[in-house]
């Protein structure tokens, strides 16, 4: 039985009730995705070599993705964690993300006969511009979730 883990300074998004859910078939395992979320960030979203920080409740991380040579900083911390079915954690980026506030990402991941049923959830968007900025590029991160890491190993 898992250890309850009590979270420090819980987020409160409850004055931002702006989100989005987005859900889709992946054909990779629940542990393949479970770590592409916790600790293989860089072999599929972040830039390599640019993730810090340890899968672990009330821990914070870091990584940073670019997009046409623009450097976009990405900070959080893991709220909870459930190999392999749950990933909860704060999700903040600038200008042209977040806009700095602090924002809740749940990955949750469910076995299916043809890989895992992901479901997203980013909640406490600040205005509806980053509400559908995150809308519109959540499938298309996730797209690139399942073919970067459905590629063979080197």
């Amino acid at each position: 039985m898992e250890a309850q883990t009590t979270i420090i300074c819980p987020p409160d998004v409850t004055s931002r009730p702006l989100g989005v859910k987005v859900q889709k078939l992946i054909k990779l395992l629940p542990r393949k995705l479970f770590s592409a979320w916790t600790t293989e960030l860089d072999l599929w979203l972040a830039a390599p070599g640019s993730l810090l920080g340890k899968p672990e409740p009330n821990t914070p991380f870091y990584f940073e993705t670019s997009h046409h040579g623009i450097r976009h900083p990405h900070y959080g911390r893991f709220l909870h964690l459930k190999e392999p079915e749950l990933i909860e954690l704060t999700w903040v980026t600038g200008e042209e993300g977040t806009e700095g506030a602090e924002t809740v990402l749940t990955v949750e991941l469910t076995p299916h006969e043809q890989g895992t049923f992901l479901r997203l959830t980013h909640a406490g968007f600040p205005n509806e511009d980053a509400q559908k900025r995150h809308e519109d590029a959540w499938p298309a991160v996730l797209d690139q979730l399942e073919e970067r890491m459905s590629r063979p190993a080197d």
